[in-house]
């Protein structure tokens, strides 16, 4: 699955990517009422802010009945918002009971019965069910006796609007008329209410599935239809049966009934690849089209396994919770996810695009032909299509250069969030479903993927390829455990998997690692430590975690090089490496791939900084040295002038991801800074250090750029806009008339930064505007464009205007969270009106949502960013009385990380202060 996550930093605001999955918000453990331990004023409190509560008790299903194929027939009312089903289960009963237990939420059963192999039929007398377990247990009068039976049940459910489950999506048709779509989400345990079921991903069965739908409509599922006929009850209707489907997990059985165009292709081994967007809009899968069918050939020859269903379908759902979900031959989307305008849709939009179908694509094997074997292993799932979507894409498009934007993406989010006190292992015990949501977070995605290009690096491709392909056949259509992959890696490769591995997937952080050297004749030595990394700042813990660190150095002779590898699994070693003259620089993590910071003495930063200016530091090592030190600047491990004083150094970058970086990181120190009375200092600072690459981009596009100087020149002229130069806005200004009047449309890359820029410094009128162009616009991209950014306008009545527009009828549901997020990360008074926004719509919004993830990325992007001792006490008393329990773990991190910027802000303001002052004195 993937979802939309929060800008990387703590203070930023929102990152387009969202991050991908449907799920993300990482919560292994239950985290219920928690108390304070100590003051909030001390920054010493962040670790033991929350007492851990009782995690409730959970038993899985028991499993004297299981099911062999599940028969079900559903017929949805488009209308009514109702469904009528009937399951008839091929089942086995491993010991006499006069009970079954299954999952089953917000269905009401009518009848049900037990006919065993060859005997009479036995009815059920009663039916129990256990709301908050989500369990319903089927009572009969005599003990169902070992062997083979049929379970029959007649059940009706709700199309509901909560965006999971068996639910209703609103359209639009091209004629202008409202419509419904009826549509699956099941992970992680939602199949249960769409109909009775053993909803635990290792109890695996085959479906055949039947729709009776409208005769206009048309009807999917995870396989192929093999009848479509007329239903005898109703001239009206259609019956549409699929064919069976391999053995497989509820959460990944789909259906859609709806109104859809299609475009259609087959893959070189033969796979029919379809898309299916709404009506009218077929020339917007065509890219999609062509990343799919380039996708499958590639994960089959990596893998060495063929994709084992006879078609795939990927189709655009109007109303989606997450970024898109991987039903085994039926994946659907969020529109943004899939569709592309030729003429509207922006460079990274279509980069988004192909990420978001090759990580749904890589679950086909990953996850659907093998499945954990519980929730626990979620990472697994997820952390390898995170990682693998990467490799997909820089096959298909080696032009983007996504490995480097992986580290800004992933691995730098990923290091943020694993430093706080309240992040979690990635392997976490879960075990009430309730559970299950908080672990859909960066931890399971970013560091999970972050972990395994890590590894990849450390086994090599062949081996690990070798690996995989062994995982893959001996599990196919099974379940299993992270530990069974390992072993699979390891026979592959002779390496200690295991071993190296459990070390960064069962504890929670990662290393510092601490380096030091000396120059001993020709040869320079090296004395590399090991320290978990804290955000909080340096801790001497007695009892301090230690991690098997693949490390790889390079020198300046060849930084592209790795000169040596050595696998650090002690607090601390000695490395010699020979021929190394004294004026050499050495650089540890090459590439960047390594999970940790690293703390260079003086002198070694010193030589490795005039790489950055002069270029010869590699693009992914140039930005991973500025981000370590802007993560130890916040930790109070260095002063923050220092990073401002390196930042100064990336004047001639060329670099798009590079920029990125900064960007992000510049954009938490604004956030930061806004607490002050010198925020424009920062802004000054900011122009300063964009102009020249703005300069020498300008507006328009020049013969022979590529996908990477579009998204350069976009985020350029955003910050320089954002950040008020004059020019930039001037321009941004008349470019915006030219394109509302219809003289000259603004190319798409361009659409986001004048709209930023025009907002930024605008009034009631460009609002307007603003909000007339949100209603015309056809695109859902446009759609999204327009509600990142309405946020940004500055008047305390506009950006009320912005809050409310962020929940009527004009914004879909999955999306009001970006419009609120985009309030709160653009300006103090934002933030401030944000968080009161919703604490009081909070019925209405956690409603809404249901507790799921977006009710974690709604609170991070509303909180995360204050800068005040007492706004954490506000926030954890605020949900101490407003129960969020799927977002227990965020509101932790809310507070963490206020206090944080509180701490960070009360040790550095001043220098910071009189350095930007000292940068406009003019020179004695």
């Amino acid at each position: 699955m993937l979802f939309f996550m929060s800008c990387r930093v703590s203070l930023s605001v929102i990152r387009l990517a969202l991050p991908r999955n449907p799920t993300l918000v990482a919560k292994p453990v239950s985290l219920r009422a928690s108390r304070v331990l100590v003051r909030f004023n001390s920054l010493s409190s962040v670790s033991t802010l929350f007492s851990m509560p009782e995690r409730r008790p959970f038993v899985r299903l028991p499993t004297d009945v299981y099911p062999v194929n599940y028969g079900l027939r559903l017929k949805p009312d488009l209308i009514d918002f109702t469904f009528e089903g009937k399951l008839e289960a091929a089942v086995e009963v491993t010991q006499g009971t006069n009970q079954i237990v299954m999952n089953c939420a917000d269905i009401d059963i009518i009848t049900a019965s037990f006919v065993p192999e060859g005997g009479e039929e036995i009815n059920a007398t009663g039916f129990n069910y256990q709301n908050e377990d989500e369990k319903v247990t089927l009572c009969f009068p005599s003990i169902l006796q070992k062997g083979s039976g049929s379970l029959k049940i007649d059940f009706v459910g709700e199309l509901n609007d909560k965006m999971k489950g068996f639910y209703r999506s609103k359209y639009t048709t091209p004629s202008g008329e409202n419509r419904y779509a009826a549509v699956t989400q099941f992970e992680a345990t939602d199949a249960r209410r769409a109909f009775p079921c053993w909803d635990e991903p290792a109890i695996k069965a085959t479906f055949d599935i039947t729709l009776i739908i409208p005769k206009d409509r048309i009807a999917l599922s995870n396989m192929n239809v093999i009848d479509r006929k007329p239903y005898p009850e109703d001239q009206s209707l259609v019956e549409v049966k699929f064919a069976t489907t391999p053995i497989m997990s509820t959460y990944l059985v789909a259906f859609v009934i709806g109104e859809y165009d299609f475009v259609e292709s087959q893959s070189s081994d033969g796979v029919t690849v379809r898309v299916y967007t709404p009506v009218g809009k077929a020339e917007q899968g065509k890219f999609a089209l062509e990343v799919a069918t380039k996708t499958l050939p590639f994960y089959k020859d990596y893998f060495s396994v063929p994709y084992p269903l006879p078609k795939i379908d990927l189709i655009a759902i109007a109303d989606f919770a997450a970024g898109a979900m991987e039903n085994w031959g039926l994946v659907t989307y969020r529109e943004t996810a899939l569709l592309i305008d030729p003429k509207n849709s922006c460079a990274s939009s279509r980069q988004w695009v192909a990420l978001v179908v090759g990580h749904e694509l890589a679950h086909q094997w990953f996850g659907n032909l093998v499945t954990m074997e519980w929730w626990t292993h979620l990472w697994l799932n997820e952390g390898f299509a995170s990682w693998i979507e990467y490799l997909c894409v820089d096959h298909c498009f080696p032009e983007y250069d996504i490995w480097t934007q992986f580290v800004s993406a992933d691995y730098t989010r990923a290091l943020d969030l694993d430093a706080l006190d309240n992040s979690h292992p990635i392997e976490v015990d879960v075990g009430h479903p309730s559970e299950v949501d908080e672990i859909f977070d960066a931890i399971s995605y970013s560091k999970g993927a972050s972990v395994i290009r890590m590894l990849h690096n450390y086994i090599g491709d062949e081996d690990f390829r070798k690996g995989m392909n062994a995982y893959l056949l001996k599990f196919q259509h099974k379940n299993a455990s992270t530990e069974d992959l390992w072993e699979c890696l390891e026979q592959a490769s002779g390496k200690p998997i295991a071993a190296v591995m459990s070390s960064w997937t069962k504890q929670m952080g990662f290393p510092i690692i601490v380096v030091v050297q000396e120059q001993h004749g020709s040869d320079r030595v090296l004395k590399i430590s090991q320290k978990k990394f804290c955000a909080s700042g340096p801790r001497n813990d007695e009892n301090c975690p230690n991690w098997m660190v693949p490390i790889s150095i390079c020198t300046s002779e060849d930084p592209s090089c790795t000169k040596m590898k050595v696998l650090l699994d002690q607090p601390e070693t000695t490395v010699n490496i020979t021929n190394i003259a004294p004026d050499q620089w050495i650089k540890i993590n090459p590439g960047t791939v390594g999970f940790y910071r690293i703390q260079y003495s003086s002198a070694m930063l010193e030589s490795l900084l005039p790489g950055i200016r002069d270029l010869t530091l590699l693009p992914v090592d140039r930005l991973g040295l500025q981000n370590d030190l802007f993560s130890l600047a916040r930790a109070g491990m260095i002063s923050t002038v220092e990073v401002l004083k390196v930042m100064e150094a990336f004047v001639n970058e060329p670099n798009y991801t590079v920029w990125s970086d900064l960007s992000c990181n510049l954009g938490v120190l604004s956030s930061l800074l806004s607490h002050t009375d010198f925020h424009e200092d920062i802004q000054e600072f900011i122009r300063d250090l964009f102009t020249p690459i703005g300069m020498k981009l300008g507006w328009d596009s020049k013969s022979g750029e590529g996908h990477l100087d579009a998204l350069l020149r976009g985020l350029v002229l955003g910050k320089l806009g954002k950040a008020g130069h004059k020019a930039t806005l001037e321009e941004a200004r008349r470019r915006f008339k030219e394109h509302v009047e219809g003289k000259q449309i603004l190319p798409a890359d361009l659409r986001s930064p004048v709209y930023l820029t025009v907002l930024k410094h605008g009034d009631s009128t460009t609002l307007d505007t603003m909000l007339k162009l949100h209603k015309q616009a056809d695109m859902q991209e446009e759609k999204n464009r327009i509600e990142r950014v309405l946020g940004a306008i500055p008047a305390p009545d506009l950006i009320q205007r912005v809050l409310n527009f962020a929940l009527s009828e004009e914004v879909r549901p999955q999306d009001t969270v970006s419009v609120i997020g985009g309030v709160a990360g653009s300006s103090k008074q934002g933030r401030k009106a944000a968080w009161k926004f919703v604490k009081d719509n909070w019925e209405e919004l956690h409603n809404r949502y249901q507790g799921g993830f977006l009710i974690s990325r709604l609170i991070k992007l509303t909180a995360d960013g204050f800068a005040i001792d007492k706004m954490a006490a506000e926030v954890k008393s605020f949900f101490e009385s407003h129960h969020a329990p799927a977002a227990e773990r965020t509101v932790q991190q809310c507070c963490e990380n206020i206090l944080l910027n509180a701490a960070w802000l009360k040790r550095d303001e001043e220098n910071i202060h009189q350095y930007l002052l000292q940068r406009k004195a003019p020179p004695v």
